[in-house]
């Protein structure tokens, strides 16, 4: 079987020997690394002996030099020192669990960290237990997934002195990356976590590359990438075998981080198998332990939407508090139930600086991260942050339903701190909701796809840069805005009325004056008292005034109620509140309440908050909005903020006026026609 369709066939041909014993999630993580052992297998036959013969001959050496002449020894980034191999494995059927296990353990670190991510051995043990084990391995030992071409009596095919090969470290990697596939289409259900289809994989890595595709395509030339929440690493093959096609020559180097331990398992399989050490790809939450020291030329990525970041909240707030802007999360915190716009910070920290060349960056996003957030919070602030350093090329809307596992709205931003001239200061919005078409069979709740064409049509817009129904070009500013807040004046008219000493006696400070701390009953007691005597001081001077007269003045109406108390009484400041809080009314045709400073206060109750576009001064904006209707109205400055939104949405809605009621009427009559007509036929 040398067809690469076939290849793949007959290894899915083994879910129907574990169909009935294990559940369709639980195939991939055995059929996976069971593909990985027979291509290690296969690769290392070449140096085994001589793999053999160097652990005897360094065997009292330390470790380390040990661990090094092996490598040497196996030509590759890791060795096995068992004298087990399948063929071996199979000639010992009563024993097959413990001789694969020991195979196993002879493998170096690296490879036994792949197997157990896969929970390999409680796998192997299960297919033991079902009488299922040693039909496995008799079944991959029948795959030839030999890097050469073997004669019959072993040796290498060779043709003119050059080894013929069979299955290329590039063929294997489409291999199993096309497994990984399969099994992430078969669970949808949960796919999504780590898989993102293939086409918007390839939208990405064109966005990323567009306009670096010339200096791509010199020989010898070396990049790197890196993707944050790599997943089982579908995003860096993509890229990686793009810049192939475009340029064999080209060297691109990948790097990623997982949390789950089954996708780093796959992610890291799949580098090895390729002949790539794994000692690129991290395993572990990026938010909190962050493995990446290295800035990197590309960064992609498609974190998880709307997953609460709890877990890593200490060490990214203790991050963000003690480095500040030195650190990954200084321009701010999201909320904790969304920590997309974090995996963007934290990419962003890995952007090289612009002297040194730049990077550019692409990332799938939900819609929240446009607009959630006040002025003045963590998203707000995070989007500020891009936008004011002129970070964010474009965004680009998805279709609905491209996902497997959600039909939510989802946007590709495009990130960069190398922009081109003409896209300085500026942002592409591209709106491809209607670049797509209906796939003959759904995956789960993906029901659309990207073809080659709406692909093409994407990047023609973004390429062009022209205004129209689809794109349009904005300036950075645009998306900012003054957070103001908008104060009229607190006018208030007094009356002693009933009413008015009613609602006194549900004043708090008014109320604490029969109350106090003492634990002491006599000075309980006292305290009392004195409550007492105060009210009835207060009452008496309020009693005093005209109960007639309507003061429009607070000044003046305080000005004669203290003249009322005793000479010596002084009252305090918040009886003084209560008092008039109580007393007075809000009217429109009082004078303005000052404070000691002579400086008007505001009426909370009217208090209102506007945005301001950041291109206009405030000043303007309340001459045209605000005080043509409120002349007395003022912003309190101290409370101004900057805020950043992107209604992606709004810029694109289109009135739709509604059908006219003749119409509908028209409609309607025939559909009771049609019924009509159906009923006679049915009765007929």
């Amino acid at each position: 079987m040398n067809r690469f369709a076939e290849k793949t066939s007959f290894i899915w041909s083994v879910s129907n020997i574990l169909r009935g014993n294990f559940k369709a999630h639980q195939y991939a993580s055995i059929i996976l690394p069971f593909t990985v052992l027979r291509r290690l297998d296969q690769v290392l036959a070449l140096t085994q002996e001589k793999v053999h013969e160097t652990a005897i001959l360094f065997k009292d050496k330390p470790q380390k030099i040990k661990h090094k002449r092996l490598l040497e020894a196996s030509q590759c980034p890791f060795y096995n020192t068992s004298r087990f191999d399948f063929q071996g494995l199979l000639e010992h059927p009563d024993d097959i669990l413990n001789n694969l296990q020991s195979y196993i353990a002879g493998f170096t670190q690296n490879v036994r960290d792949i197997l157990s991510n896969f929970q390999f051995n409680e796998r192997i043990t299960a297919l033991d237990k079902h009488k299922l084990l040693y039909i496995i391995v008799q079944k991959f030992n029948q795959i030839n997934l030999d890097p050469y071409k073997r004669n019959p009596d072993g040796s290498i095919q060779e043709f003119q002195g050059v080894k013929i090969e069979h299955v290329t470290n590039l063929e294997m990697g489409y291999f199993y990356e096309d497994l990984i596939r399969r099994f992430a289409e078969q669970s949808n259900e949960t796919s999504g976590e780590h898989f993102t289809p293939k086409e918007v994989t390839l939208l990405m890595v064109r966005l990323l590359f567009l306009n670096d595709i010339d200096i791509l395509s010199k020989p010898g030339i070396e990049r790197s990438i890196f993707d944050p929440c790599c997943g089982t690493g579908g995003m860096l093959c993509v890229a990686e075998k793009f810049l192939q096609e475009h340029n064999p020559k080209v060297q691109l180097n990948t790097y990623g981080q997982e949390l789950n331990d089954g996708n780093y398992a796959m992610c890291a399989a799949d580098r090895l198998i390729k002949g790539h050490s794994t000692d690129n790809i991290f395993q572990g939450s990026s938010l909190s332990n962050d493995q990446m020291t290295s800035k990197v030329d590309y960064l992609i990525s498609n974190p998880p939407f709307g997953v609460d970041w709890s877990k890593d909240y200490k060490k990214v707030k203790t991050e963000h508090d003690t480095k500040q802007h030195t650190g990954r999360f200084g321009p701010g915190l999201p909320r904790k139930n969304d920590g997309s716009l974090l995996f963007v910070l934290h990419m962003i920290s890995k952007m090289k600086p612009p002297d040194e060349g730049g990077s550019r960056l692409a990332v799938v996003l939900n819609a929240s991260p446009l607009f959630s957030g006040a002025a003045g919070s963590g998203e707000s602030n995070i989007r500020k942050y891009i936008l004011e350093n002129d970070l964010l090329e474009a965004i680009i809307a998805l279709p609905t339903d491209m996902f497997y596992n959600t039909v939510i709205a989802t946007y590709i931003w495009v990130l960069s701190n190398r922009k081109s001239t003409d896209r300085k200061n500026k942002v592409v919005l591209i709106n491809g909701v209607n670049h797509h078409q209906n796939m003959r069979k759904s995956l789960g709740n993906k029901r659309k796809e990207l073809s080659q064409e709406h692909i093409d049509e994407l990047i023609e817009l973004y390429t062009t840069m022209e205004t129209g129904p689809n794109i349009k070009v904005f300036d950075n500013k645009d998306f900012g805005f003054q957070r103001i807040t908008v104060e009229q004046p607190l006018r208030l008219t007094f009356q002693i009325t009933d009413d008015a000493l009613k609602k006194l006696t549900k004043q708090p400070a008014w109320n604490n004056l029969l109350k106090s701390k003492k634990n002491d009953e006599t000075k309980k007691q006292k305290d009392l008292q004195k409550g007492l005597k105060i009210q009835k001081i207060v009452i008496q001077a309020l009693n005093a005034l005209d109960k007639d007269k309507v003061y429009d003045d607070r000044a003046l109406f305080l000005s004669d109620f203290k003249a009322n108390l005793p000479k010596d009484f002084k009252l305090q400041a918040r009886v003084t509140q209560a008092v008039w809080k109580a007393i007075g009314v809000v009217s429109k045709e009082a004078q303005p309440c000052q404070d000691s400073q002579g400086n008007i206060e505001p009426n909370t109750s009217l208090r209102n908050n506007e945005n301001v576009p950041l291109k206009e001064s405030i000043e303007d904006y309340m001459k045209r909005k605000v005080t043509p209707k409120v002349p007395d109205a003022w912003v309190d400055a101290s409370k101004t903020t900057i805020g950043y939104e992107i209604p992606f949405t709004k810029y694109f809605y289109v009135y739709q006026p509604p059908r006219s009621l003749k119409t509908i009427e028209k409609e309607l009559k025939t559909l009771s026609q049609n019924i009509q007509t159906l009923m006679s036929e049915l009765m007929s």
